[in-house]
């Protein structure tokens, strides 16, 4: 079967057709699945705060509990030097040791300063937690009414959809491969999906520039593949305005009575 330039702007026509049609169920979806995604994203960095947070508490705990060990192994050297300074040989010697005592219980203040600190620290904490846990949980109420919402949207698109692949699975196997790549190219770089429009009121259907009368008889011809100059859509066919004659009104003869 020989493949004209008609035949394959046909297909091609076809292609488009299904494809936006494809959009308008999409689109339908408004902005619902970029939605779903962003609150997922959003709800992955609470869940990862959290964790730090929840590192940072057990790291104040194990500060705690190291300083409670060391003011117990502060505290046994203190009663070791006590027990020295009954065995002195001189002042010099009850000096030193009582300088190393006032040391120890220096350090002890020093310890039990910090486990003071870190208390209210994981006070601070752990609201710090709450307040996260709470936002946590909003989003997750939002996240899970926006997917019920894009799901039931989806279920009742679904058949519809599933058809319409099928449909351009076929339509596509009967754009040659060339043609297809182009076509696909063109479809992704545009916003509103298009990339076959006709010649509408003298302009591209696409971009709206003004498609030059020699242009527009080439693509009525349909010998060679033609694209907008402008946007690089594909021009299948021209549209002509069709100019609705208005029929002039027929007056009506005015009748003078007689006197």
């Amino acid at each position: 079967m020989e493949n004209t330039v008609a035949k394959k702007l046909e297909n091609l026509v076809k292609l488009q057709s299904i494809d936006s049609e494809r959009d308008e169920l999409i689109k339908v979806r408004g902005a619902l699945p970029d939605e779903v995604m962003d609150l997922e994203d959003e709800i992955a960095g609470y869940q990862t705060r959290i964790e730090k947070q929840k590192q940072e508490l057990a790291d104040l705990e194990d500060n705690i509990s190291s300083n409670r060990t060391a003011i117990k192994d502060a505290e046994k050297l203190i009663k070791k030097y006590e027990e020295q300074q009954m065995n002195v040989r001189n002042n010099r010697e009850y000096d030193a040791i009582s300088k190393e005592i006032e040391l120890q219980q220096l350090e002890i203040q020093i310890l039990e300063k910090r486990i003071k600190e870190s208390f209210v620290k994981i006070d601070a904490k752990k609201e710090e937690i709450a307040e996260t846990e709470g936002i946590l949980t909003e989003r997750g109420k939002d996240l899970d009414s926006k997917k019920a919402e894009l799901e039931t949207i989806t279920q009742e698109s679904e058949a519809d959809e599933q058809k319409l692949l099928k449909d351009r699975e076929k339509a596509a196997k009967q754009v040659e491969d060339r043609l297809l790549k182009s076509y696909d190219k063109v479809r992704n770089n545009m916003r509103n999906g298009l990339a076959v429009v006709p010649v509408k009121r003298g302009a591209c259907g696409g971009c709206f520039n003004v498609v030059p009368p020699q242009m527009q008889a080439e693509i009525r011809e349909k010998k060679k593949i033609i694209v907008c100059e402008h946007c690089g859509r594909i021009l299948a066919d021209v549209e002509d305005e069709i100019v609705e004659e208005v029929k002039p009104k027929r007056r009506t003869k005015r009748t003078t009575k007689k006197k």
